[in-house]
């Protein structure tokens, strides 16, 4: 009978437990409307009061903002007014503002920037990935070796995206003429019987152009993969190794690449504006425009609108049709990122 007793005072207060929990829910969950309906004050009253009791955070970012806004969103939206106008350098004209003219000419008169786009759209459908995924396993490789060695490698995958002379070693070793390296090797060979014009060719060009562009890629992005690989803390792989992780992919999708997603999404970033950017490799190995424009691009586009016709409306459109490109690469791999893990 005591034990009996016993256990029904105990039922007794667990169920007197739960009722006190339940109640401090309700609570929290009244107070938590309460402050999100409050009627003390307006949204702009709130968010004022919140500034002034933030105020020294607002302050240290303040320097920061100002160079964001002048240099980046600032131009973005004059780039987007002067989109809408058929404003001149050259010449002033009276009836500035022509609306959407421009887009108009962009997507339905405009063949060359039809095929810039197209040209550009394969060259960071090629160059974008794969730089990317090169750049993450060149440096997966080297976080591996010892510290000398690693130091010593990266510097020599480095050093091609730094390089000043870097489109003078392609161009001596794919020169129009016999005396370009590979010309002279295939006529030795008996494989060819004139030199072919490498870059002059439309069969060659662009294949060329994305080569010298991957080589280069092992860039900033690359630099960060390496740095985002040193941080991850060891203890997470012995941790992983009781859990049942079984081989270093599973390592790699688990750990590494979630415990990297800053990098990862700055290497991204980065990936996009070059393989987008892609028209100095371009105009130094093909000259401009390239033959046939068969290798031509949006950015050969913007300028050659922007810095030799000073069409600045026109050539505004261009740039804003590019940046709403970019921003839907960018979001789609800020999604696939998200998904890293899981």
């Amino acid at each position: 009978m005591d034990e009996l007793n016993n256990n029904q005072n105990t039922v007794v207060t667990d169920n007197d437990t739960v009722d006190l929990q339940d109640n401090s829910i309700v609570e929290e969950t009244q107070e938590k409307k309460r402050a999100v309906c409050r009627k003390d004050m307006t949204k702009a009253q709130w968010t004022w009061k919140e500034m002034k009791r933030n105020k020294v955070a607002y302050l240290m970012i303040a320097p920061f903002m100002f160079v964001f806004i002048l240099f980046t969103a600032l131009p973005v939206v004059l780039s987007l007014l002067l989109s809408l106008t058929n404003f001149n350098m050259l010449e002033i004209n009276a009836d500035m503002f022509v609306w959407f003219e421009n887009y108009k000419r962009l997507f339905f008169d405009d063949d060359i920037f039809l095929l810039a786009c197209k040209n550009t759209l394969i060259f960071a459908a090629v160059t974008g990935p794969v730089s990317y995924i090169l750049s993450f396993l060149v440096a997966w490789f080297i976080n591996e070796l010892s510290p000398r060695l690693r130091a010593l490698v990266t510097l020599v995958f480095y050093a091609p995206s730094i390089s000043g002379s870097v489109y003078l070693i392609w161009g001596i070793m794919f020169s129009n003429d016999s005396y370009g390296i590979v010309n002279g090797i295939l006529l030795d060979l008996g494989i060819i019987n004139t030199p072919i014009l490498w870059f002059y060719d439309e069969k060659y060009a662009m294949t060329l152009c994305i080569v010298v562009a991957l080589w280069m890629s092992l860039g900033t992005a690359f630099l960060s993969f390496i740095a985002g690989l040193q941080t991850i803390n060891k203890s997470l792989f012995e941790a992983a190794a009781v859990d049942g992780i079984k081989n270093r992919w599973q390592e790699l999708w688990y750990i590494t690449l979630p415990m990297m997603k800053p990098q990862l999404m700055f290497g991204a970033v980065m990936a996009i504006t070059g393989s987008f950017g892609f028209g100095g490799v371009v105009t130094a190995l093909c000259g401009f425009p390239s033959v046939n424009y068969s290798c031509h691009t949006i950015m050969h586009c913007l300028e050659d609108y922007g810095s030799q016709r000073w069409e600045v409306g026109y050539a505004s459109a261009i740039a804003f049709v590019l940046f709403l490109i970019m921003i839907g690469a960018n979001t789609l791999v800020n999604k696939a990122l998200s998904k890293v893990g899981q």
